[in-house]
């Protein structure tokens, strides 16, 4: 497993970096609408739809609101949208806590749907938000990229070489509290990287870093939110499109939630 998520990660990381930054953003956000989209369809699968016919209508919606949000929607609405998204999250992560694995869970795919637009929906926003940010928005998608990509790593490598204590065992086993600390070190990491390209005064060199840690905190929430709704629906993955990672979902459920809480962070602090 480690072995196909590492020769994945090789041949995507590359694609992923040059696109990022040597595209123009409405590129690049025709290449993150197709994830988002792909994503759609692993999400009405777990939302119950399971009809062909229904995932490909649910995947149609989706297709609309992005166009739409992309042609229309005024850029004074993206922080109120991101702002609800930090708000939608604070209540997905009381929701996990509060989780127990004898609950019966909801059966109303219309509701699920709904969710799906607010998980997936906003990140898009935010990264092409991110990547419109004049001299440098590339830069800064690319490191909230990074700043989830090495924060995973740090959980993967400490969970595995400290773990023991379970962080949420009704949603997710695998996880544990040494594995979040082991994020939380790559996290800091990554946020001393953007205070000296920023060149930031030293409250502001503060601020980030705490920007930084709730991001990828907040990054957990979106993993184990995609985990539960598996769990209730009894799957283990969200699909088999990327080897050694399972869907589409299955990697993206990490930004969908720190994409939206990064820009948030950046607007109040004068960045974005």
């Amino acid at each position: 497993m480690l072995k196909q998520r590492v020769i994945t990660a090789l041949i995507l990381a590359p694609l992923v970096i040059s696109s990022v930054l040597l595209l123009p953003t409405g590129y690049v956000a025709l290449l993150l609408a197709v994830v988002v989209l792909v994503g759609s369809r692993e999400w009405a699968r777990l939302s119950g739809f399971t009809d062909l016919p229904q995932q490909l209508l649910y995947t149609l919606l989706m297709l609309l609101l992005l166009c739409c949000s992309y042609l229309w929607l005024p850029p004074s609405w993206i922080s109120v949208i991101t702002g609800l998204a930090v708000v939608w999250w604070c209540f997905v992560l009381v929701r996990i806590m509060r989780y127990r694995s004898d609950q019966i869970p909801s059966e109303n795919s219309l509701l699920k749907g709904l969710e799906g637009i607010i998980v997936l929906l906003p990140p898009w926003l935010a990264l092409i938000t991110l990547h419109q940010i004049p001299g440098f928005g590339p830069g800064l998608m690319l490191f909230v990229l990074m700043l989830i990509w090495s924060a995973d790593v740090g959980a993967y490598f400490a969970g595995h070489r400290w773990g023991s204590h379970k962080l949420a065992p009704e949603v997710s086993p695998g996880k544990t509290r040494e594995g979040v600390y082991g994020a939380m070190a790559s996290a800091l990491l990554c946020g001393f990287v953007l205070i000296w390209w920023l060149e930031s005064s030293v409250l502001k060199s503060i601020l980030i870093l705490i920007l930084c840690l709730v991001t990828m905190l907040s990054s957990v929430v979106g993993d184990l939110f995609e985990s539960l709704l598996k769990r209730q629906r009894g799957m283990k993955d969200s699909g088999t499109l990327l080897p050694g990672h399972g869907g589409m979902l299955d990697r993206i459920d990490s930004l969908t939630a720190a994409a939206p809480v990064f820009l948030f962070g950046l607007t109040l602090l004068g960045e974005a």
